[in-house]
């Protein structure tokens, strides 16, 4: 009996091991699946990031890959602004998203900051026992930050910005494989931003007036084009309006070009102020400016015009410098198509209207077809 029991247990236990085994090979089969998946994700990634040089392609391909990859529930791609060295949200998903737009982040604040300014990655499975985090986000969207992930986007040069990823409820944590696949995205995306942002500075410096940064006289011809185009198919109207500043002149052989160079970017930067973002500023040369309002009629950009010339009317330029020079506007309206149905008439009826008042009062408003207003 005993020998009997033996063999049968030995049976039995035969029996479980090619089980047990089994298992294994179909955890390890699984597994393997799991990873050459993500691997053909992030080779796909690769693929399609490498295949275009226009950023906006280039941001759509990131949260593309990055939802299929993870499926997180919450994330974001901050990139690093050069002028202000602040991390801005590009990309954010999740419930809060829209009130991430116009929010912004030291280098070195909160995780993300922390990452940016080091160049390091980082886990961070309960951001309570870790000093780095910093609440202001959560104080501004009203949610509640658990975890975190975060990678930098390395340029060449510099870090472009951080892939950060929240909150991971109800999923397996996060681990050094993890870290990894979303680093080498991060890596792939970073080669396909750098390339995209030197496409678009090349382009932004072909029409961009490097004294002032607005939009030059090329970009102005381009721009007039679409909005006729535009305003013919939707029967929009929209307008132009021409700004000269008056005895301009006085200013450059008093202080100097360099004293006049920085007024008119102090100009630029109070007409970039009065402007809606649909609407488009150009220095047309000299102390000239060019101001689009799309889908605006006359009685609209009237409007905008005497906001302009007041502001300017108050403005004291070159405060900081003690100068506190004071200038005041010869300005120019024409409408499309009330005025003129061309490209060319449009300026030229815009211009007409400016150079009324500099040759007759200076410091006011003329109306194409209409006069002098105030």
């Amino acid at each position: 009996m005993a020998v009997r029991k033996t063999k049968t247990v030995a049976k039995q236990r035969r029996g479980k091991r090619p089980t047990r085994a089994g298992a294994y090979r179909e955890d390890r089969i699984t597994e393997m699946r799991r990873k050459m998946e993500e691997y053909a994700v992030v080779h796909d990634m690769a693929k399609a990031l490498t295949s275009t040089l226009q950023l906006d392609q280039v941001l759509k391909t990131v949260m593309e890959k990055v939802q299929e990859l993870l499926a997180p529930d919450t994330w974001s791609l901050l990139l690093v602004d050069e002028k202000t060295s602040e991390l801005y949200f590009q990309i954010a998903t999740g419930e809060a998203a829209s009130k991430l737009k116009d929010v912004r982040l030291k280098m070195g604040q909160g995780i993300a900051g922390w990452v940016a300014q080091s160049g390091v990655a980082s886990i961070v499975p309960d951001v309570s026992k870790d000093p780095r985090f910093s609440g202001q986000v959560d104080a501004m969207t009203k949610m509640r930050t658990h975890s975190i992930i975060c990678v930098p986007i390395r340029g060449k040069e510099r870090v472009l910005g951080v892939i950060e990823i929240i909150n991971l409820v109800g999923k397996r944590e996060f681990d050094q494989e993890d870290m990894a696949l979303l680093q080498a995205m991060a890596d792939y995306s970073a080669i396909a931003l750098e390339n995209a942002i030197h496409v678009q500075r090349i382009h932004e410096l072909t029409i961009t007036d490097d004294c002032t940064d607005l939009y030059n006289v090329r970009h102005l011809n381009f721009v007039l084009d679409t909005e006729i185009y535009r305003s013919n198919r939707y029967q929009y109207e929209f307008s132009l309006i021409f700004i000269d500043l008056d005895h301009f002149k006085e200013v450059n052989d008093t202080h100097g070009h360099l004293v006049g160079s920085k007024l008119l970017r102090e100009m630029a930067e109070l007409i970039r102020g009065s402007l809606r973002l649909i609407d488009y500023a150009f220095r047309y040369g000299g102390d000239e400016f060019v101001i689009l309002l799309p889908q605006t009629g006359k009685e609209s950009a009237n409007v905008v015009a005497r906001r302009l010339h007041e502001r300017v009317n108050e403005k004291k330029f070159m405060a900081e410098e003690g100068l506190n020079l004071h200038l005041t506007p010869s300005i120019g309206l024409a409408t499309y198509p009330v005025d003129a149905t061309t490209k060319a008439e449009m300026i030229r009826l815009a211009d007409e209207a400016m150079y009324l008042v500099k040759n007759t009062s200076r410091n006011n408003i003329a109306v194409a077809n209409v006069g002098i207003l105030l």
